[in-house]
């Protein structure tokens, strides 16, 4: 009987905060304005400017999780190997970025990056090359931290048994390091690949309009054309991503080995 009663809350947030909206989305996302069920809002992601906003979605977002890997996974590496005692105060340092305002963050690029600013001679601001810039600075913490727990995990004395046998540092790093990071990579992966896939504050702030992602056609369905049906329809495909993404990650990842803590 406590136990129910302990679970409660947790069980009114999930329905409330979680399988409400998702039916009331699907709901929309399956009929039309006069109630009459359709796949039409679903169908539209494949036509016209609505495929082009998603490719370009996905194009941009892999590109951003790869940067955010490549960079990640040394760094990540340098922690772990790292002789200063306190790892964790490093840590802290590296994710103290992440506890000012995602939107205030963004906006700092568009100040650094617009004409006038501190990087304007760069050019890139209001083109795809921004977009991926604020992607990979606000959502790099995300790759960083699942990968680094998934090599604090490692037991050195495998690393040690390795360079016993006379396994170069190159052997080492591809045959023991990044078999056992996999999970980590992995949760990274999807930690990243979602949000950029679907945002849509990073490229009007960073795009200037001009950078138009599947995030931003989705956000003026809901505010500007106020078409419900469409813009439900939309997310309901981008939660086909979130999905695949999930299952992705639950497959190399079943001992939950990359989580972030």
């Amino acid at each position: 009987m406590m136990k129910k009663l302990f679970s409660a809350p947790f069980i009114i947030f999930i329905l409330v905060g979680t399988l409400i909206p998702m039916g009331v989305v699907a709901y929309y996302g399956l009929t039309d304005r006069t109630g009459a069920f359709t796949v039409e809002n679903l169908l539209a992601v494949f036509s016209g400017d609505h495929l082009k906003a998603l490719m370009l979605s996905l194009l941009l977002s892999l590109t951003a999780t790869l940067l955010c890997l490549i960079m990640a996974f040394p760094l990540a590496l340098i922690l772990k190997n790292s002789k200063i005692g306190k790892k964790g105060f490093m840590i802290f340092i590296f994710i103290l970025p992440m506890w000012m305002n995602f939107v205030l963050r963004t906006m700092a690029w568009q100040v650094l990056l617009e004409k006038n600013g501190m990087l304007g001679f760069l050019g890139i601001i209001n083109t795809p090359v921004a977009v991926v810039l604020g992607m990979v600075y606000d959502y790099l913490p995300f790759m960083v931290l699942p990968v680094y727990n998934a090599m604090a995990r490692i037991d050195d004395s495998l690393i040690e048994a390795a360079y016993d046998l006379g396994a170069s540092r190159n052997t080492v790093l591809s045959k023991v390091i990044l078999p056992l990071t996999v999970p980590g990579i992995v949760s990274g992966i999807t930690m990243v690949f979602v949000p950029s896939l679907t945002t849509f504050a990073i490229s009007n702030m960073l795009g200037g309009g001009k950078v138009n992602l599947i995030g931003n056609i989705i956000e003026q369905e809901f505010t500007t054309a106020s078409n419900w049906n469409l813009g439900s329809g939309l997310s309901l495909v981008m939660m086909v991503f979130i999905v695949i993404s999930m299952a992705f990650m639950g497959k190399f990842d079943k001992n939950g080995e990359g989580t972030m803590i």
